[in-house]
């Protein structure tokens, strides 16, 4: 499995952040001034292209942080 500085990296290009944010496992979502829906959409498309694994919108309204969203690839792989 990949390892959480990893995900960040694929998160924060999935994302396409227009100015530079740091962004840790606690970071929590909501903090994030650029998580819309098109971001969202865009880390959904990244979990099918990086890690072959099917999220929905409704997977990542149950995440509260960056280390949720993360925990969502071992959750989803089983």
């Amino acid at each position: 499995m990949s390892s959480i500085e990893s995900f960040i990296s694929n998160f924060t290009t999935a994302v396409d952040f227009q100015d530079a944010v740091e962004i840790k496992a606690g970071t929590r979502l909501a903090d994030l001034a650029e998580w819309d829906s098109l971001a969202a959409l865009g880390v959904i498309v990244m979990f099918d292209m990086e890690y072959g694994v099917t999220i929905t919108g409704n997977d990542l309204k149950d995440c509260s942080a960056i280390q949720d969203v993360f925990d969502l690839i071992a959750k989803k792989k089983g």
